[in-house]
């Protein structure tokens, strides 16, 4: 494959280090072309899936999605798509990388490391089979950014109204412009708090984005179906309407 023609997307939710990758891959790889730069891992999962690029440079502690999830859905969202994870110190996931055909940078990043996974990138192509069986040894995922504890309760305004909310009650978050509307078996409310923001602070073990506007807590799904254009649509135990899981985010139920 001609040094012009490989794809790519970034997926890193620090601004300043996802410009810096960026601008160490165009030195050490001119002829690559970015396809997206996406700020979290939702994103990311929706990019692997539109674009099908050639390598994709995922970030392994992201809010909400991580790294590992994104690279879940490129088995069967974009099987042909080389994985580079980067990371700043988990030595677990440094030695299962070494075990595998999967690629990994540490942060930050030296001109001479990236320049060593280029020349690996080209003289490969992707294998899907051995980015799954790197996630099998690793688990689930790694834990997320951050030490905080998952949120218990939250505060959201229903008019004039402040109500205190147990986040084991809610049955899903949807996304309203800058804020996030909290949706319980009781009725809606509005959290002051971005979906994108809300999911870093979300157990993961309990809550999972199913679209890019969507978190939905896992005890409160009835049952998922897949329709015929590949999306999922998951039933709800104590509210009425269904929600749509966008086809690249149902590679993260296979295994429910």
């Amino acid at each position: 494959m001609a040094d012009t023609r490989w794809t790519a997307i970034v997926a890193e939710d620090e601004p300043l280090l996802r410009q810096a990758l960026l601008d160490r891959l165009a030195e050490a790889w001119p002829g690559l072309e970015i396809l997206a730069a996406c700020e979290d891992g939702a994103s990311a999962v929706e990019a692997l899936a539109e674009h099908q690029p050639d390598v994709a440079f995922l970030d392994i502690r992201m809010p909400g999605l991580t790294g590992l999830d994104v690279a879940a859905t490129a088995a069967e969202s974009s099987p042909r798509t080389q994985v580079v994870f980067v990371t700043a110190y988990d030595q677990y996931a440094v030695d299962a990388f070494e075990q595998g055909a999967v690629d990994y940078l540490l942060k930050p990043i030296t001109p001479d490391r990236l320049a060593a996974t280029v020349q690996r990138l080209q003289s490969r192509s992707g294998d899907a089979q051995a980015v799954a069986a790197l996630l099998q040894r690793l688990g689930t995922s790694l834990p997320r950014s951050g030490d905080t504890p998952p949120l218990t309760w939250l505060t959201a305004s229903a008019g004039k109204e402040t109500r205190l909310v147990l986040v084991d009650e809610v049955a899903y978050f949807r996304a309203d412009n800058k804020y996030t509307t909290v949706v319980t078996a009781e009725g809606e409310a509005l959290l002051r708090t971005p979906i994108r923001e809300l999911l870093g602070m979300l157990d993961p073990a309990h809550f999972k984005q199913i679209h890019r506007s969507t978190i939905v807590n896992l005890k409160a799904i009835a049952g998922i179906t897949r329709d015929d254009s590949g999306r999922g649509v998951v039933r709800l135990k104590s509210r009425p309407e269904t929600l749509l899981v966008s086809q690249p985010f149902m590679a993260l139920f296979r295994n429910m």
